[in-house]
């Protein structure tokens, strides 16, 4: 005689038959469904919110450390790769759903309902007001705020090189004397004379730097950019 191979599942809805609590199970999850779907209405409802929040009861024997920064560091690394640090609702793009659980499991060890929450990321993912890899916080209070969730793509890796001449005037000052010395060696040597001295060079220098100069001015005031260190923390586009 061949024994027939147990069915788990058909085993499953016997015992569950059995018990004639079918119905209120079903009660049940969805109570927990209807739950969990309002407690995500109300993160994403505070995720919008504009009222300014500045510290939550967070316990802090819970807290991992590693995820605690202050103010002063988060300045540092928006003026160095051009990113801004502003309230998560100037942020346009959605919020993926790992970062609601995040946000609600740290509610649940905390016991807690989290509020104030910032977002790093470039200026291109915020929906800013008009006269862009996003990192989410919620702070803590006395300027430190706590890392809760990151997602999107990484920086390019040339980002902090590239978007270094902008970081202040003295920056981009020096950029564009520099820029301007290497292209007038671009120059080729005779062009305007037989004989290429030390002063033809540096008038070629000079008329190069103000035309670098002036392209760079140009850019600046038709576009409305200004420099990292003014736009960090700024809601306004053209800052």
């Amino acid at each position: 005689m061949i024994l027939e191979r147990t069915n788990i599942e058909s085993k499953l809805r016997y015992q569950q038959s059995k018990s004639n609590e079918e119905a209120d199970i079903i009660k049940q999850v969805k109570v927990i469904l209807n739950s969990s779907i309002g407690i995500d209405k109300r993160i994403l409802k505070e995720i919008s919110s504009k009222e300014e929040i500045h510290n939550n009861t967070f316990n802090i024997d819970v807290l991992e450390t590693d995820k605690i920064y202050h103010l002063s560091t988060i300045k540092s690394i928006c003026v160095d790769y051009r990113l801004r640090f502003l309230n998560a609702r100037y942020f346009k793009s959605d919020m993926p759903s790992e970062a609601i659980e995040k946000i609600k499991k740290l509610e649940a060890e905390h016991a807690i309902q989290l509020k104030g929450f910032k977002i790093m990321a470039p200026s291109k993912l915020f929906k800013l007001n008009k006269t862009d890899d996003p990192l989410l916080f919620a702070p803590i209070g006395n300027d430190y705020y706590y890392l809760i969730h990151t997602w999107g793509n990484d920086l390019h890796p040339l980002r902090k090189w590239l978007m270094l001449p902008f970081r202040n005037f003295e920056s981009l000052a020096l950029t564009t004397l520099l820029v301007s010395f290497f292209a007038t060696f671009l120059i080729p040597n005779g062009l305007f004379s037989k004989q290429t001295s030390s002063s033809e060079f540096w008038m070629l220098f000079f008329f190069m730097f103000k035309s670098i100069a002036a392209i760079v001015i140009f850019y600046g005031f038709a576009l409305g950019k200004n420099f990292n260190i003014a736009i960090w923390n700024n809601k306004y586009n053209k800052a």
